[in-house]
């Protein structure tokens, strides 16, 4: 049997957007709820387009974020420019709220290195999206480990899925968090399944946040669809690792109501019925309920902002498709800080075979 270690686990907010206590002091603040709001419906917005995109040809594979808006929109709120974030590749929400634009996402899914060079300089130190699983996990340490080292109060912030905590990077990574006491803070986004595996055959665990205690270090739970308790527990979470007091493991329960990516058909392995019960627990829609419910959101409302952000979205499309093709030889960048003589001469003959074909010499 599991050993049994109780861990807090955090919810403010029913299914349809009840109260289900105290209302956090921070979320009498209702300009700050509608612009998380505004945030997530964008994020929504932009990601059945992406997904629409791919369908039509016009970027490569993608991972959807529908359901788990949220998440991304609250550690992205929370975060301080000085911080770092390490993110993986369903990141949409985070990686907008920290200044990323949505035509540089499109660029980097449609396999562009311009979508990794981000034009903000307010994001210019965080990392690029990260498709290996779980790597990023030990980049993020290192990045904390820098912090600490320096005696700058910044935190390195991390995200996976539920399938990364079974890799060895994560589990390291948490072993070295504790260790040292390390300024960053772990987000695992368990929408309950790693592709195709559910979580419930991935690990003898009742929860993934209990691994943090292995490692010495603070672990919680928190419902992931419900936007006031994923901001109030990564908020603490930030700060607790700001203050020095180390790592925190906050694993949020959402459920991923897409496919894995645009490449999968979750229709093989997942129940219709599972699918339809979290449809009705989805973030969005709670969160919309709720501010209808205290008198601050209404159906004009709604709609003015759907169309602002239909707006903003073309926008994006528009500008990532004028953006044209990358030149060939950036094959070649990023590679090196400091270039060793044969990459240079690697990209000097690559000019020279790319003029001779301009110029029409033909087929080499």
């Amino acid at each position: 049997m599991p050993h049994k270690v109780a861990l807090p686990y955090t919810r403010h907010l029913s299914a349809d957007g009840q109260l289900l206590g105290d209302l956090p002091a921070w979320a009498d603040d209702f300009n700050l709820l509608t612009r998380l709001y505004r945030q997530m419906v964008l994020t929504r917005l932009f990601d059945q387009k992406a997904v629409a995109l791919q369908r039509t040809g016009r970027i490569g594979t993608y991972a959807p974020t529908l359901g788990q808006e949220a998440i991304g929109v609250a550690i992205g709120s929370l975060m301080r420019p000085e911080d770092v974030l390490v993110p993986y590749y369903r990141d949409t929400a985070v990686q907008l709220m920290r200044g990323v634009r949505m035509e540089e996402i499109l660029l980097y899914w449609g396999g562009d290195e311009r979508g990794s060079d981000f034009a903000d300089p307010a994001v210019a130190e965080d990392f690029p999206i990260c498709v290996p699983i779980a790597t990023q996990a030990l980049h993020a340490c290192g990045v904390a480990s820098a912090f600490k080292i320096r005696g700058e109060h910044r935190v390195a912030v991390t995200t996976c899925g539920d399938g990364a905590t079974s890799k060895g990077d994560f589990l390291e990574a948490l072993n070295v968090a504790g260790a040292w006491q390390l300024p960053v803070v772990f987000v695992v986004n368990n929408n309950q399944w790693a592709i195709s595996v559910p979580r419930r055959i991935q690990c003898g665990a009742p929860t993934l946040a209990q691994k943090a205690v292995g490692a010495g270090f603070h672990g919680e739970q928190v419902d992931g669809n419900d936007m006031l308790a994923v901001y109030d527990r990564m908020r603490a979470a930030l700060e607790r690792a700001r203050q020095g007091k180390g790592p925190v493991l906050l694993e949020c329960l959402s459920y991923r109501l897409g496919d894995h990516t645009t490449a999968d058909d979750a229709t093989r392995y997942r129940a219709a019925d599972e699918v339809r019960q979290a449809w009705l627990e989805e973030p969005v829609k709670r969160l919309q309920r709720f501010m209808a419910g205290q008198g601050v959101w209404d159906e004009n409302r709604e709609q003015a902002l759907i169309a602002e952000c239909q707006a903003l979205v073309q926008r994006a499309v528009d500008n990532f498709e004028a953006a044209g093709t990358q030149a060939p030889e950036s094959v070649l960048e990023h590679v090196y800080a400091q270039w060793p003589a044969a990459l240079a001469e690697q990209r000097e003959r690559l000019l020279e075979r790319l003029a001779r074909r301009e110029g029409g010499a033909g087929h080499e």
